[in-house]
């Protein structure tokens, strides 16, 4: 894989119907309120602010299947996503998806899929390495999902067993290769997807994993994981997979997660490979939140993402 170039497109996308709780929606302008193109200045990324994608308000539409809920606006949503995502990376430009829900992942994924199968030809698959930042394993479908919140599903769909809708973005079929997806952080796992995680084939640490090995041993297999023989890394950070004494805005929160330094020092990790070529940050719910304290938080962990360092 080659080097990331210095030119950056963060892209917004304030969607809200794959979540249970409204809010999220307000994500991407908090975090740019947090000081995000202060912070990519000063890193001294070129970078082009393209706005939000338009998203309806939830309450102009009802939900639909109660076991995928608001499915046609989250398909659009990440449609338009996938379109933006793999425009930027055939512009030689990185990325920075900025949520909004984590259903988007199956929009931004998609794109770099899309992109990546573009440059090798139709009829190859892309190998897309993928580390995934969560206190949940989002590897429900509708057959299985409690809530029918498709923020649940997006590494389903990305596999190929979601939403047929949704698995078919950019090309038909799954995006990913289980054997390339690393998930850190997992800690709120319900018995059904338990039996997923272990059945996919995905490489799972969950906080068990990082008390006992520490954060260094755990990211350095995730990199070696992800980038070995692949032609793009994706990193698809959901705020909640830090504790929420450090990140309270977020409507799932789940105590015992990633310390402020565990996520950094993995951030950093991955931004000193050189390898990184886009990034979601999603989650982020302002109406939850103290004082905007998450989204100052996420635009931390954002830069450390993009190469900021202590010294």
């Amino acid at each position: 894989m080659a080097d990331v170039q210095k030119s950056l497109r963060i892209i917004g996308v304030p969607l809200d119907h794959g979540a249970g709780r409204r809010g999220v929606g307000m994500g991407p302008s908090a975090i740019r309120i947090a000081g995000l193109h202060r912070r990519i200045e000063r890193l001294g990324w070129a970078f082009e602010d393209s706005g939000d994608l338009h998203i309806p308000a939830p309450e102009t539409r009802v939900s639909g299947d109660a076991h995928a809920r608001f499915l046609p606006i989250v398909l659009q949503a990440c449609r338009d996503l996938a379109d933006e995502v793999e425009r930027a990376l055939d512009d030689d430009v990185f990325p920075l998806v900025i949520g909004g829900d984590h259903s988007i992942a199956i929009g931004s994924i998609s794109g770099v899929a899309a992109h990546v199968r573009k440059t090798k030809g139709v009829n190859a698959q892309p190998r897309v390495g993928v580390i995934w930042f969560d206190a949940h394993a989002d590897i429900n479908s509708p057959e299985t999902s409690p809530s029918g919140n498709i923020h649940g599903m997006p590494v389903a769909c990305l596999l190929g067993t979601g939403p047929a809708e949704l698995c078919n973005l950019g090309f038909e079929g799954a995006k990913l290769d289980p054997s390339r997806v690393v998930q850190i952080g997992l800690r709120d796992i319900d018995e059904q997807e338990k039996r997923l995680v272990k059945a996919s084939g995905i490489h799972a640490y969950t906080m068990e994993d990082i008390d006992k090995r520490g954060m260094p041993a755990i990211i350095k297999e995730a990199i070696e994981i992800t980038t070995k023989d692949s032609d793009h890394l994706h990193v698809s950070f959901d705020i909640d997979g830090l504790d929420p004494g450090i990140a309270p805005g977020t409507g799932t929160p789940v105590l015992g997660g990633l310390t402020y330094r565990e996520a950094h020092l993995a951030l950093e990790q991955i931004a000193a490979t050189g390898l990184l070529r886009s990034l979601d940050m999603v989650e982020v719910n302002p109406v939850l939140d103290i004082r905007n304290q998450t989204s100052e938080v996420a635009v931390g962990m954002i830069a450390s993402a993009l190469g900021s360092r202590i010294l």
